[in-house]
């Protein structure tokens, strides 16, 4: 068996994918204020909110533990609102080599999908692959169209 994958959810948000595209791009500090049981915290570590190579650390919850992501962005397609971020620390990186996550929202037949894809490298054959991760991109795309 391979150490690539990519995994690729899409979802309907019904509040529109400018709002949603502006919140993970202008605003995720204020994603824990809407979510606080996934997300309870955005830092900003170096850069701008919204510009290529800004680093951002992330605190959530996944799998019912605490959890710290540091992260680059790595590209910004606004005429796609496209948000690609690479990992840079925490725990995912334990068990993944490589790790990008890429926010994508079009719409379709007059209706805003949000379309999360995770590629990653394992770093050997033990490691799952991060199904329950996708999932709980799902989850948040959910709660936040819930709570906007």
């Amino acid at each position: 068996m391979g150490l690539t994958g990519k995994l690729v959810a899409q979802i309907e948000f019904k509040h529109g994918g400018d709002v949603f595209h502006d919140l993970f791009k202008h605003k995720p500090h204020h994603i824990s204020h809407k979510i606080p049981k996934l997300v309870q915290g955005c830092e900003l570590h170096e850069g701008e909110y919204g510009k290529v190579g800004s680093k951002i650390c992330w605190r959530y919850t996944h799998d019912g533990k605490e959890r710290r992501a540091k992260q680059v962005i790595e590209a910004i397609e606004e005429e796609n609102k496209l948000i690609k971020y690479k990992m840079l620390e925490g725990d995912l990186m334990e068990e993944y080599k490589d790790f990008i996550i890429t926010l994508h929202i079009e719409t379709k037949r007059n209706r805003d999908m949000v379309t999360w894809t995770l590629e990653y490298e394992k770093r050997n054959e033990d490691v799952k692959h991060p199904i329950s991760l996708l999932a709980y991109f799902i989850e948040v795309t959910k709660d936040i169209e819930t709570n906007h």
